[in-house]
């Protein structure tokens, strides 16, 4: 019976689709991964832009809590303000100075018109975004898909791969589409790697398919913790416009200091 006749009857050999199976699974991890990948740098990058620029907000309004609760306990002297006093002041990292608390948008000049508009109601102009751009994006996607250590059949290859997707996962995590631009030439300009060889034997493919499975599963554990992150609920609050978020909480933790402020002034006042 010719390929054709075997085709049209339907009795294909079983590691044929088995085989297909698993082309299939090793796409769809890589996908995956690709996804995890860029919502992981989008993480950190929130998680960096976060701490620099609200960090020492947070810290302030911890130092102004424990004035706040030595101020009543010493009016007071009661025992139960004195030990609130104590574990507001058990809280608190040194105290910031002006031009810490305001440290991402200091210049030469002193505060600079961000941190001036902020403080008046005026437009502030967004932060530096916080993810890689399209088309770093795409360039990142296009990289992974070809050189991915899953696509590698030996150790050799494997290696091989595994050093460059370090180098690109770098790239992308610095949002460096130049750097990523030149990896696409030199991955295009490497070795041809060696021809798959067709897995013919049933138990082989059968193993394939458990191995990516079993990855896939850690990989959906790696993702469930970004997701359930404090960062990662954040962002998944403002998917769109991550830089916009950072802005608000910005502006209500400034208004938090103001009020806790002027709480300290009238009670030490």
């Amino acid at each position: 019976m010719s390929e054709q006749q075997t085709e049209e009857t339907g009795d294909e050999r079983p590691e044929a689709r088995l085989e297909r199976a698993v082309r299939a699974a090793e796409q769809a991890l890589i996908e995956f991964e690709i996804a995890v990948e860029t919502f992981r740098v989008e993480v950190d990058n929130f998680s960096r832009l976060h701490h620099q620029k609200l960090g020492p907000m947070y810290s302030r309004l911890d130092e102004l809590d424990a004035l706040i609760a030595e101020a009543k306990a010493a009016r007071s002297g009661d025992a139960e303000d004195l030990r609130r006093a104590r574990d507001a002041r058990s809280l608190v990292m040194p105290m910031p100075g002006v031009d810490e608390l305001f440290h991402d948008w200091m210049d030469s000049e002193g505060i600079s018109d961000d941190a001036s508009a902020m403080l008046t109601d005026r437009t502030v102009r967004p932060p530096q975004r916080v993810r890689p751009t399209e088309e770093v994006r795409r360039l990142y996607r296009e990289l992974v898909r070809q050189a991915h250590p899953d696509l590698a059949r030996d150790e050799a290859e494997r290696e091989r791969r595994d050093a460059f997707i370090a180098r690109v996962n770098a790239a992308y995590g610095r949002g460096e589409e130049r750097l990523l631009r030149e990896l696409a030439e030199e991955w295009a300009a490497g070795p041809v790697p060696e021809e798959v060889r067709r897995l013919n034997e049933s138990e082989e493919l059968y193993a394939r398919l458990e191995w990516l499975a079993r990855r896939k599963e850690l990989l959906s554990v790696v993702a469930r913790e970004l997701e359930d992150s404090a960062i990662g609920s954040m962002l998944r609050m403002a998917p769109e416009d991550p830089d916009r978020l950072l802005d608000q909480i910005a502006e209500q933790l400034l208004a938090d200091v103001a009020k806790r402020e002027a709480e300290l002034a009238a009670l030490v006042g």
